[in-house]
């Protein structure tokens, strides 16, 4: 093997990895995480309701449904690299992969205990989609990951509609679920708050990534990135295809986002509406997370002074699950009942989710200068080879 045993840390997937859970962090802070209570906007007077509006819409366009769509592909990246790893010593990392997403599934539990909306336990089950598909050729998992991007159970709805009107889309009804955990985050105790997260906050996070078409999105980008990864795109000498991809990016998002707002006006089937606007809106939000990622890389390869701003980001991207876990805890002690109960408005809870990503970074600095791993990537990867 000319003595190459392992791929070197590509540093521009933790800038990547950094910004996506930068921008969850910044998402989830307006949110409440998943809490939806906020100060009546009669009571905040002056500049503060303007603002607030301001900070959601525009935090949403930029980040909302991409964010993790970055993180998706850097999951499907990860995958190849662990398993191009092994391949050269000699070893087989799908059975060893499948166990380590059952523990994945297991951290999923517990940051499930704190934050309802956490896609650790989405990854966990999709996951396996990398070990059954990692052996076929890049052609087939090319066709493979277009087919999951459209969204074929909206599209099976779609032709059963316009051949059948009366046709209903089934509904998971998740409504329940979600009642019970907002009754928990408002008025709950710890223990009850972590029981109704553990159950009926798992089943609505799930019944709502199913709905809005999460599961077939993220198996796409699983996909995607385990190619970005076997055809070594992150590396400096193919920026030529990420310029490229910025532009062809560009050039789709704003027709799949003028098309996922205006087709309401033509489509007067509600069955059908609802199924094409899951599929525009998932390549709109595709694209456009394209253009960040395309956007951050060829920053970081081209302008010097903006890839030492981005290179900031590396030791918060190599801790990115600890980040991401711990923000949840963070949070649900912040807005939850069980914690402060913090009725802060958009404006003020995004200060919040910039302290806490501030705090955060300042601690993976610290971490990373006498460890390697942080503190529950280093857990999961002793677990993954402890059997």
């Amino acid at each position: 093997m000319n003595g190459v045993i392992k791929h070197s840390r590509v540093d521009v997937a933790d800038v990547l990895r950094g910004f996506a859970v930068m921008a969850i962090i910044l998402l989830h802070s307006i949110e409440h995480f998943n809490f939806y209570q906020f100060p009546d906007p009669a009571t905040r007077g002056g500049f503060l309701p303007f603002l607030d509006k301001a900070i959601w819409d525009g935090l949403f366009f930029a980040f909302g449904g991409k964010a993790y769509a970055i993180f998706a592909l850097l999951f499907g990246f990860s995958f190849f690299i662990q398993d191009d790893n092994q391949r050269m010593k000699g070893n087989d990392f799908r059975l060893r992969f499948c166990w380590r997403l059952i523990l994945l599934l297991v951290i999923a539990q517990f940051n499930a205990a704190f934050f309802t909306a956490e896609i650790l336990l989405l990854y966990s089950l999709v996951g396996f989609v990398l070990v059954l598909t990692c052996r076929l050729s890049t052609k087939t998992l090319v066709v493979l990951g277009s087919v999951f991007m459209l969204q074929p159970v909206c599209v099976y709805h779609i032709i059963r509609l316009v051949a059948n009107p009366g046709y209903t889309v089934p509904s998971l009804g998740t409504g329940a679920f979600w009642g019970a955990t907002y009754a928990m985050q408002n008025g709950g105790s710890f223990i009850d708050t972590v029981k109704v997260n553990l159950v009926e906050g798992q089943l609505a996070s799930l019944g709502w990534a199913w709905e809005h078409g999460r599961v077939f999105q993220t198996a796409a980008l699983f996909i995607f990135g385990m190619l970005i990864g076997r055809n070594r795109w992150f590396l400096k000498e193919h920026l030529r295809k990420w310029q490229t991809g910025l532009a062809i990016a560009l050039v789709s998002f704003f027709p799949l986002h003028g098309l996922d707002n205006m087709v309401g006006d033509y489509i007067s089937n509600p069955g059908i509406l609802s199924q094409l606007k899951i599929i525009l809106s998932s390549l709109a939000n595709v694209a456009c997370m394209m253009i960040l990622v395309c956007g951050v890389i060829v920053g970081f390869y081209c302008t010097k002074r903006l890839s030492r701003t981005l290179a900031l980001l590396i030791p918060y991207g190599r801790m990115s699950m600890t980040n991401y876990v711990t923000q949840g805890m963070i949070g649900a002690a912040v807005f939850y009942n069980w914690g402060l109960h913090l009725n802060a408005g958009i404006f003020e809870s995004e200060l919040i989710g910039i302290a806490i990503f501030i705090l955060q970074w300042y601690f993976c600095r610290w971490w990373l200068k006498a460890r390697s791993h942080g503190p529950f990537e280093y857990v999961w990867k002793r677990a993954t080879w402890a059997i």
